[in-house]
């Protein structure tokens, strides 16, 4: 039982080493900066998220003892890198985009975080 629980940790240890390679060679190799930007959100999630559940069940299976402290760092890890990302995406569309250099909006003259919008008159 306790060489599953071996191979389980080297698992998510060389999971997340494969995951942490690719986020930065994908930092390095992509073309524009929104490219730029997914790769390594991406590797950090599940990267920094196998390490931790790699620490979990070795303090769980050698230690006897479960640590809150990396599913608390987990949770926080998931729940703050897609905010971030869209947050710098947002930075991005605001500093280097026109409303000329971006794609026609579906059905709305108005796009994304460019939109002004004002209030409709009231009707009677």
């Amino acid at each position: 039982m306790d060489m599953i629980f071996e191979y389980l940790i080297a698992g998510f240890l060389i999971m997340s080493g494969v995951f942490g390679f690719v986020g930065s060679f994908g930092l390095l190799k992509l073309n524009d900066p929104m490219s730029r930007l997914h790769a390594p959100t991406k590797a950090t999630t599940l990267g920094v998220g196998g390490v931790l559940l790699a620490s979990m069940v070795h303090g769980l299976t050698v230690e006897g003892s479960v640590s809150l402290h990396e599913l608390m760092i987990t949770l926080f890890l998931f729940l703050t890198a897609p905010v971030t990302a869209l947050f710098i995406a947002k930075v991005h569309l605001h500093r280097h985009e026109t409303k000329d250099s971006l794609p026609p909006p579906a059905d709305d003259s108005n796009w994304a975080t460019h939109t002004v919008i004002e209030p409709h008159p009231e009707q009677d």
